[in-house]
């Protein structure tokens, strides 16, 4: 039988942060990611005494541990303060934005959700590394603000139907080229037999009058 774990020391030193709505973009993944970038900065054995609930960051320590306290809530206080500047990872801005993984990889492409730069992480107890590209917090807000992603969806929706069109008339032309080129061909001789007989044709002829 596993022993029982031990209850947590309560905690004595506690202070609490309200993220700014400018950091989190309305967002609770991205103020998980801000909770994990603060985290990143402390000691490994006080990371987990540091947590968020809604837009609320949350620092509690025991007793005994005042001056751990204080240097944390240093750095906590000192990340906060350059939180709304901190780059916008994937994940983030697909839940700002209300987007989906293939629309946040379309619009990089294309250009109209810029890429701040990259970043490049070691996956927790793998030797992979995975890199990926990085947003502007503030050119995010202005796309939310000004509803960008449904003006990008009516003219991908627009495009779409545009390539089913052409693609539709590419088909019937293609279908139209082999049926052409399958229907029997006449010979001169039909054509001539074809020909309807007509009075003095061939004195016609002879003149040359149809040269």
């Amino acid at each position: 039988m596993a022993p029982k774990r031990k209850p947590p020391a309560p905690a004595v030193f506690v202070q609490e942060w309200t993220l700014p709505a400018a950091a989190t973009l309305g967002s609770s993944v991205r103020a998980k990611g801000i909770l994990l970038e603060m985290r990143a900065r402390l000691p490994w054995a006080h990371r987990k005494l540091l947590d968020v609930r809604g837009a609320v960051l949350i620092l509690g320590m025991p007793d005994g541990m005042e001056e751990d306290f204080h240097r944390a809530a240093a750095i906590v206080s000192e990340v906060l303060a350059e939180a709304e500047d901190l780059p916008i990872i994937p994940r983030e801005v697909e839940d700002i934005l209300t987007i989906s993984t293939s629309e946040r990889h379309r619009w990089l492409k294309d250009g109209r959700l810029p890429s701040a730069g990259t970043r490049t992480i070691r996956l927790r107890g793998r030797a992979r590394e995975i890199t990926f590209h990085v947003f502007n917090p503030r050119l995010v807000e202005d796309l939310l603000d000004r509803d960008a992603v449904a003006t990008w969806r009516e003219i991908d929706a627009e495009t779409a139907a545009e390539n089913r069109r052409r693609a539709a008339a590419a088909r019937r032309l293609v279908r139209l080229s082999k049926a052409t080129e399958s229907a029997p061909t006449t010979s001169r001789s039909e054509k001539d037999a074809a020909r309807p007989a007509l009075k003095g044709w061939e004195e016609f002829e002879r003149e040359g009058l149809l040269r």
